[in-house]
């Protein structure tokens, strides 16, 4: 397993070893949490985000075939802390675009080159995946269930240029969109920016609701090896934060790291979370 960061990689091996199966861990230094450490894995090696010819190493000596990606590796991370040794140098160098898809893309090329297939990050995870429709006590309003129309048409197309997968709606208008600094940061910010418009007209009573949408949408070819989307409590703790009312995920496509728990943690905070199937 190539270990990310968040609890991703340590419910996926614990799922794993549930499983029967002997998981090596690569733990990436900038990334992935020192808990990994206490999971009963077979054995965890430590690298840094660029060494990609000691992945391939590691993996070769420990006779490795089969290997998974858990867990994010944050986007800002790949062009701030990497130092890339000749074998990811050479990946870089052949991109036309240094987006996450062509260079994770091209990573795991170079892995199966070698030997070593990737498989779907969902792996041992299938019970986590959203199911469809509403998944908390509460529907969408007739006004969330517009933004989320809405927000799924601008999620589509930010994810097919693959610069973020979530954006945030109120009143059917776009607050925010994702890019590198990741979902919290840009619900956040979302409402940052709602907060300051509400203190730019004082006290007045505002004639359009300033309730947020959180739309996550899956990539039009979502490569379930790499980068699919996640929720946890930790989202939803995010959105109450920042006032959002509603979340809308890709159905079978995003996957609850902390299964009904997140439901739970909705439940509590008055938030509605839709998974919708299709278009």
């Amino acid at each position: 397993m190539i270990a990310g960061n968040g609890s991703f990689p340590l419910l996926m091996l614990d799922a794993a070893r549930a499983q029967g199966a002997d998981v090596i861990v690569a733990a990436i230094k900038e990334e992935t949490s020192p808990l990994i450490e206490q999971r009963g894995a077979a054995a965890v090696y430590w690298m840094s985000l660029g060494e990609l010819g000691k992945l391939i190493d590691t993996f070769k000596k420990e006779g490795v075939h089969t290997a998974v990606m858990a867990g994010q590796v944050k986007h800002k991370q790949i062009f701030s802390a990497i130092r890339p040794d000749w074998r990811l140098a050479k990946v870089l160098l052949s991109l036309g675009t240094r987006n996450t898809d062509s260079l994770i893309g091209a990573v795991a090329k170079v892995l199966e080159d070698e030997g070593i297939h990737l498989i779907s990050s969902t792996s041992y995870l299938e019970p986590l995946l959203a199911k469809p429709g509403v998944l908390t006590r509460r529907a969408p309003t007739e006004a969330e269930q517009k933004n989320i129309a809405y927000g799924r048409q601008v999620a589509r197309h930010l994810a097919q240029y693959d610069i973020g997968q979530t954006v945030v709606i109120a009143e059917s208008a776009c607050v925010a969109v994702e890019a590198m600094e990741g979902t919290d940061a840009t619900i956040l910010r979302a409402g940052e920016i709602m907060k300051s418009s509400a203190h730019a007209h004082g006290d007045d009573v505002p004639v359009l609701s300033r309730a947020l949408t959180v739309v996550k949408v899956a990539k039009p070819k979502q490569d379930m090896r790499f980068d699919v989307p996640v929720v946890g409590v930790k989202t939803i703790e995010t959105m109450a934060q920042a006032g959002a009312t509603c979340l809308a995920i890709d159905a079978g496509k995003c996957l609850f790291l902390d299964g009904n728990r997140v439901s739970d943690s909705a439940d509590l905070n008055s938030i509605s979370i839709f998974a919708a199937t299709g278009d």
